[in-house]
């Protein structure tokens, strides 16, 4: 018999995880799409790739494979208000997400935060649904390098600069 951890449990334990902070963007059909994640990370170095999850739940989701590109743009220290604002921290939704921070068109023609840490843009290579989320895996097609400053972490439910 399978034994499952408990939802509340794991959420506990996992905020106990120092993760970096992403501001994850994209650009289709519908226009400017973004949402803050932690759950990003390496794939492989030849090919770059990458791959970030997204939960399926938020109203941009299906943007994301639709567009078949996005960026993944690692925050500074000085981001905080961008990712509250992608993380849903805010009364901003959609659009009006990306009056906060300077923004950019980038070589994929996906919104790229001026100041980050790094940009990574991506070109959608597979998309997995796996339990509430959908893991994308992307190729990266450009990399912008930003200041090597304080970078905005997560831990403990709240952010922090290290």
């Amino acid at each position: 018999m399978e034994r499952l951890v408990e939802p509340g449990l794991y959420r506990e334990a996992m905020s106990r995880l120092v993760a970096a902070v992403h501001v994850i963007t994209t650009h289709g059909e519908e226009g400017r799409a973004g949402f803050t994640a932690t759950a990003v990370a390496s794939v492989s170095d030849s090919p770059p790739t990458l791959l970030v999850c997204l939960n399926r739940r938020i109203r941009s989701a299906s943007a994301f494979r639709q567009a078949g590109r996005f960026a993944v743009n690692m925050l500074a220290g000085e981001h905080q208000a961008v990712a509250e604002s992608f993380g849903g921290r805010t009364a901003a939704s959609g659009e009006p997400r990306f009056s906060v921070g300077h923004w950019r068109e980038g070589a994929l023609g996906v919104p790229c935060l001026q100041g980050a840490i790094a940009v990574f843009e991506c070109r959608l290579v597979e998309a997995r649904t796996i339990a509430t989320h959908d893991v994308l895996v992307g190729r990266v097609e450009a990399v912008t390098l930003g200041p090597d400053g304080g970078k905005l972490a997560y831990l403990g439910r709240s952010y922090r600069v290290i």
